[in-house]
């Protein structure tokens, strides 16, 4: 049936030309981005469109509670609280596993911010100032043992370049006639 109307309805656009790509754009809708139920409606001002509203986020009256009216446009969108998907239970069977959401549930306003790859709004494991005091001590040692370093240096020992054929000695323009001197790399 949808078919059968984007069909006629590129047909009255096009008005007997042949369809072309940009008549049949013209033809078609967008599937993506939020239908008009999911859309914020106005502030709630009374009792009664409160209760309309809770009812549109499946919500209860006590737990709804709307952002604000100070011209931001949330309008009637509940003000859910600020934690990250990662704080949710991992072992409850969700209807979006990966989102760990339930289906109908409300949605943060900020939702691609509190996706379990960005924020993490879970309470730390190691409080704040033990992990700033192991940080201040890890930096400490090591610039304790650069300062050493640069007092007491320390290197690879290196003998000189060995060469055969008595140190290369035809090569770098000893004379033929005399025999050259034995070079020992090693003692015994």
């Amino acid at each position: 049936m949808a078919a059968l109307r984007a069909a006629l309805l590129t047909r009255a656009l096009t008005k007997g030309k042949p369809p072309g790509i940009s008549n049949i754009i013209l033809g078609t809708r967008a599937a993506s981005g939020p239908s008009k139920d999911t859309l914020p409606g106005p502030y709630p001002r009374t009792p009664a469109e409160m209760a309309a509203a809770a009812k549109k986020y499946n919500m209860t009256l006590e737990d709804y509670k709307p952002y604000p009216d100070d011209g931001m446009g949330y309008g009637d969108y509940p003000m859910l609280p600020e934690r990250s998907q990662q704080e949710r239970d991992p072992w409850t069977q969700w209807d979006h596993p990966d989102l760990r959401r339930n289906w109908g549930e409300p949605i943060h306003w900020d939702f691609d911010m509190y996706i379990r790859n960005r924020v993490d709004t879970s309470p730390s494991p190691v409080e704040w100032r033990k992990m700033r005091n192991q940080l201040l001590g890890f930096v400490g040692f090591m610039l304790l043992m650069f300062g050493l370093g640069e007092m007491f240096p320390c290197y690879q020992p290196v003998a000189p370049k060995q060469y055969p054929y008595s140190e290369l000695y035809l090569e770098r323009g000893g004379d033929p006639e005399k025999e050259p001197e034995p070079v020992k790399h090693y003692e015994i």
